[in-house]
């Protein structure tokens, strides 16, 4: 029923937003040791990371979104199982953080509204839109990680692991929805994104 959807939408919100997240899987770096960054390494990954885990709060939303409103219970199920990996990426970034010394974003509920409200439009849409806006957006945050490790500390081995296997998965993602029918997205909608995205890194990078 559309209101048990609703409810368990709501909670993911609020989990998202405000608690601390889990991860399934173990962290790409759990093996890696430690090196010695300075403090501006430190504050740079810091916040780098903190974009990256306001990334991942942005694709929580923008799939509960979609599932929401999408009526294709395949797409559903592929948009489900692609969160199940992002709440990894979430917990991976809290965590690393934490250990950098950094906070994560003070507009968080801002950035999951903001991002809900986009993909319960998409899933609204004819399935194909849906799939080409969701196959839009890993594409940008596959290439938005690559600029990441361009900037971060050849020394800071850990965070780039983290980045790097974030990637993949993104990648993995885009490449998910084109196999299911995603349409490419027309070049002025792509721009918008990439604008929308632009402004939400650089506000992030400080907020």
């Amino acid at each position: 029923m559309f209101i048990d959807k609703l409810i368990t939408t709501f909670d993911t919100g609020l989990r998202t937003v405000f608690a601390e997240a889990n991860t399934g899987r173990q962290r790409p770096d759990a093996d890696i040791e430690e090196l010695p960054l300075t403090e501006i390494e430190k504050k740079q990954a810091a916040a780098l990371m903190r974009i990256n885990h306001v990334g991942e709060v942005c694709a929580q939303a923008l799939y509960s979104g979609q599932a929401l409103t999408s009526h294709n219970p395949q797409i559903v199920k592929s948009l489900q199982r692609a969160a199940e990996e992002e709440i990894d990426h979430l917990a991976w970034c809290e965590a690393r953080i934490n250990e950098l010394g950094g906070r994560k974003s003070w507009l968080n509920p801002v950035w999951y509204l903001g991002s809900f409200t986009l993909g319960a439009t998409a899933g609204a849409l004819d399935d194909k839109w849906n799939l080409g806006f969701l196959a839009e957006t890993e594409r940008q945050v596959a290439s938005h990680l690559q600029s990441h490790l361009n900037k971060l500390s050849e020394t800071d081995i850990k965070t780039r692991t983290i980045i790097s296997q974030m990637q993949q998965d993104e990648t993995a993602h885009a490449e998910q929805a084109k196999e299911l029918g995603a349409s490419d997205l027309p070049e002025p909608v792509k721009a918008g994104m990439k604008v929308a995205s632009k402004i939400m890194t650089s506000t992030a990078y400080y907020v």
